[in-house]
């Protein structure tokens, strides 16, 4: 998520593991194009999906004696910058709140939260019963639950107006914009049948 225009950038549905990271990590830098500030909870599965997108490899000069050269080492991207939320709890209370700094030096603590993506998952629930806990409505099938989540995205980006992204209009009248149009991807508030009618291509690959 874009925090500043509450843009949905990418998901993954599946379990919290590292091949879901990765795959998380490579959507998202795929719609990007410069390197961030990324911020997650503690999961230490990110670490290294962020490694493996934005590294630099440092080779060693040989040194001209007998044995094994030194290898290569992987180092994070010097723009790199990630942070995280680490929430220490005693059973289901909140005992303390640590933000660490994994990557990138000059990172401001206080831009180091979670809450615009937690307020966010918390709209995710409500308006999907699909993914609503202790519900009966769950996907029986993990392809139709993606299907069903990028077409959601799709409407709140484009169609689904966010009361945070308000704005005064010729007249000096309070609007309000969706997150595409507050980041520049579109000039208007889709309606519903103008995101169902857009002429989608897939980019061939290869």
């Amino acid at each position: 998520m874009a925090c500043e225009s509450r843009l949905l950038l990418a998901h993954c549905v599946g379990p919290r593991t590292q091949k879901t990271a990765n795959q998380l990590v490579a959507k998202t830098a795929r719609r990007l194009v410069s390197i961030p500030l990324f911020v997650t909870d503690g999961l230490k599965f990110y670490k290294k999906a962020l490694l493996n997108q934005y590294y630099e490899i440092v080779k060693y000069p040989p040194t001209g004696k007998r044995g094994r050269p030194r290898s290569p080492r992987l180092i994070a991207n010097a723009l790199l910058k990630y942070g995280q939320i680490i929430k220490e709890r005693s059973g289901s209370i909140i005992k303390k709140i640590i933000k660490k700094i994994v990557f990138g030096n000059d990172i401001d603590p206080k831009s180091i939260s979670t809450s615009y993506i937690e307020r966010q998952n918390l709209t995710l629930r409500q308006d999907n019963n699909r993914i609503s806990r202790k519900t009966i409505g769950f996907s029986k099938k993990t392809e139709e639950l993606d299907n069903q989540m990028t077409l959601y995205i799709a409407y709140y980006n484009f169609c689904r107006t966010h009361r945070s992204l308000k704005y005064k209009d010729d007249t000096g009248k309070t609007s309000y914009n969706c997150p595409a149009k507050h980041a520049g991807l579109i000039d208007r508030v889709w309606s519903m049948e103008q995101l169902l009618m857009f002429p989608y291509h897939k980019i061939p690959t290869g």
